[in-house]
């Protein structure tokens, strides 16, 4: 939802309805992941996508019959048996879509999750989209408290709604989407009552520092991929706004006293492009003892020994140091910052699915793994 989130946004707030669809289940090679949206206003507009293109014009046609009925409906689509170009997806994919009605009347909480997300602070929206419980029902549900009930009057409520929020902070912590299943009251048993979380998490980090031109390719890149990107450096002539535009902020420090002070989780990203030991090493002291889920550094081969040698000195450990990817990005050839930028990202992407970084062409089964 976060990619439509502007227009829908607007006609919330002009008290419009609007019809959401909303990718809640993946088999096989799905084109769009959980959480993928599109949405269809009153007057017809249509912003987003959820498969790519193969369905999309059968759930724009769900989404405004569910507008006139008001009644929500999870739809599957896979590929047809007869043809598969028919309204069905052409990868041999199938996925499962929640369509609503989304208004004023219908979802009151949707400005307050708007906000959150726009100000990027943690919120989950936890949804019944299947089974023998309140279809429909919706429980927004935050790091400190939670709004809603999924099941509304029943005596099992309070049960069922401390189960989802537990699953949905969890998910919220690590960034994720997808479906859950539970019993009448809660029970973690894959019954039939399917809760859709969708989780809003804070963008993930992407801290790149060494004010170069490659760094400038590295954060264009980054914010590309939708990370909240910073550039830090310790020379002021050289990090600046007007040099980084891309970037979220563009911070003046010395490289490991500013990371000593900045909040770093396993979704972060560490780009180091100094190569310059004077800051590389007292950094990536920092840096290693973290829980970054990347960190990565520039340099030649000659530097990454000098620089592996003076950080065992710092007293680093074989763990700490095996955590270091350098050369930094994925063997692509590249030579331009920009080249340079596409293989750091590259290395980022397959790090967070697990791929291979061979060709496709020398891969067998599916395409779009599991993280």
């Amino acid at each position: 939802m976060r990619d439509v989130l502007g227009d829908i946004a607007r006609w919330y707030a002009e008290g419009r309805t609007f019809g959401l669809a909303t990718v809640v289940d993946t088999f096989r090679s799905a084109p769009r992941p959980p959480g993928a949206a599109m949405a269809v206003s009153a007057d017809g507009e249509a912003v987003g996508s959820v498969s790519g293109g193969c369905v999309e014009g059968a759930v724009y046609e769900l989404a405004r019959e569910v507008m006139d009925t008001g009644r929500p409906v999870l739809q599957r689509y896979g590929v047809s048996d007869d043809d598969a170009f028919e309204v069905g997806l052409t990868c041999g994919g199938i996925i499962d879509i929640w369509v609503e009605p989304v208004g004023p009347d219908t979802f009151g909480e949707f400005g307050e999750v708007a906000a959150a997300i726009e100000a990027r602070e943690p919120v989950a929206v936890a949804t019944v989209v299947a089974g023998p419980g309140a279809i429909g029902a919706r429980r927004v549900v935050r790091p400190d408290g939670a709004t809603g009930s999924l099941a509304p009057g029943e005596p099992h409520a309070a049960r069922l709604d401390a189960a989802v929020d537990d699953d949905a902070r969890g998910m919220l912590a690590q960034g994720l989407t997808g479906l859950r299943r539970y019993g009448p009251e809660g029970q973690r048993r894959r019954d039939e009552l399917a809760v859709f979380v969708q989780s809003f998490a804070p963008p993930p980090r992407l801290l790149v520092f060494g004010a170069i031109d490659f760094a400038a390719a590295v954060a264009r890149i980054g914010k590309f991929l939708g990370y909240h990107v910073t550039v830090c450096d310790a020379r002021p002539v050289f990090a600046t706004a007007k040099r980084f535009p891309e970037a979220d902020e563009v911070v003046v420090k010395w490289p490991h006293k500013f990371l000593r002070e900045t909040p770093v989780d396993e979704r972060t990203a560490i780009c180091v492009l100094t190569h310059d030991p004077k800051f590389d090493v007292p950094l990536l002291e920092v840096a290693l003892r973290t829980p970054a889920g990347y960190i990565g550094a520039m340099g030649s081969r000659r530097t990454h020994d000098d620089r592996t040698a003076r950080l065992r000195e710092a007293g680093l450990t074989d763990a700490e140091l095996a955590r270091l990817r350098s050369p930094i990005g994925l063997d692509l050839g590249a030579r331009t910052p920009e080249e340079t930028a596409v293989s750091i990202a590259a290395e980022l992407i397959q790090l967070r699915w697990g791929g291979t970084g061979r060709p496709l062409t020398e891969t067998t089964g599916r395409i779009h793994g599991d993280p």
